[in-house]
């Protein structure tokens, strides 16, 4: 398969165009792989593992030139404003990456004949009770989760094969700046004092775990709606406590608070435990457990990967 990743430099898009060329979801290629278009903008980088476009996918005619220069066959769409509070700082901006450019995605694959999977977040839920499955309303308290929503009704208005993943995740990311893995991981290495929410829930997926169900899900021939997030939840504090313990780190190091206490711009929502029942059904599989996820995180840094991603950025730079 030609597969198109947007957002090639952030968290997940990284992690995805990676585990695609690695041969993820049904290889077709003689080397086990597929065929990896990686879309960059601000964050260039180099690999030989995927092939990497610069564009600015906001320019006029740029999302056309990009469907000319690549024919993919499926297109994973993770670009995105994803930053809190730099969504509340600039709402046109986030508008304009969350909402209008997925809807204008989804028009050009509609009539291309490709697949699409347009990645949404839990954070369209107001976490007031979680346990949310796909047909309970949701309720966005913040820019980004607006924006985030605004983007999935475009999508399946343009694209109704179009698949729509609401996620949450966490994994290595190029500078080591992007997951609350990592966040976590490297202030407890560095032997610094950490605040760990006690009243915010979350299912997070391994990136690259995700990466892989995301193309089973192209292969299974899925459309709409699902969340695909891990099948085990925690605390963020709780979280914390089982990074620091993975790693062999100081957990006392971590504070519990709540969230109230916090500094946060944006407004955040408490339980955002999600039903994945509609997905498991559909590709007949559990879905990763957060403590296999934080094996695979720990497994994956004994492995140099997270040194590895840097050097890609390195090289684009020049530096290598």
């Amino acid at each position: 398969m030609r597969i198109l990743v947007t957002g090639a430099s952030g968290l997940l898009g990284l992690n995805v165009a990676l585990e695609a060329a690695r041969g993820g979801g049904q290889p077709d290629g003689p080397d086990g792989g597929h065929t990896v278009y990686g879309v960059v903008n601000r964050n260039d980088l180099r690999t030989d593992a995927f092939r990497v476009i610069k564009a600015d996918l906001l320019a006029p005619g740029a999302l056309e030139r990009l469907f000319d220069q690549t024919q993919p066959d499926w297109v994973i769409h993770c670009a995105a404003l994803a930053i809190l509070d730099a969504c509340e700082a600039d709402p046109d901006l986030a508008y304009r990456l969350n909402a209008e450019l997925p809807a204008n995605l989804a028009a050009i694959v509609a009539r291309g004949g490709a697949r699409l999977v347009h990645i949404s977040t839990d954070a369209v839920f107001d976490g007031v009770r979680g346990s949310y499955d796909e047909s309970d309303a949701p309720n966005p308290l913040s820019v980004y989760a607006r924006t985030k929503l605004e983007g999935e009704k475009a999508v399946a208005s343009a694209d109704p094969r179009a698949i729509i993943a609401r996620v949450n995740l966490f994994g290595w990311s190029l500078y080591g700046k992007r997951s609350l893995g990592e966040w976590f991981f490297y202030n407890l290495q560095a032997g610094r004092q950490v605040m760990g929410f006690t009243d915010v829930y979350f299912c997070p997926l391994l990136a690259n775990h995700l990466a892989h169900i995301l193309l089973q899900m192209l292969q299974a021939g899925l459309s709409g709606l699902y969340h695909v997030v891990s099948g085990e939840c925690a605390s963020k504090y709780d979280y914390g406590v089982a990074v620091a313990r993975r790693f062999g780190l100081e957990e006392s190091l971590i504070t519990p608070v709540s969230v109230m206490q916090s500094s946060l711009k944006a407004a955040r929502s408490p339980n955002l435990t999600l039903c994945t029942d509609k997905l498991t059904g559909a590709l007949g599989v559990s879905l990763p457990t957060l403590s296999a996820g934080l094996d695979g995180f720990y497994t994956l840094y004994q492995q140099g990967y997270p040194q590895a991603l840097r050097a890609m950025a390195d090289r684009a730079a020049g530096n290598l």
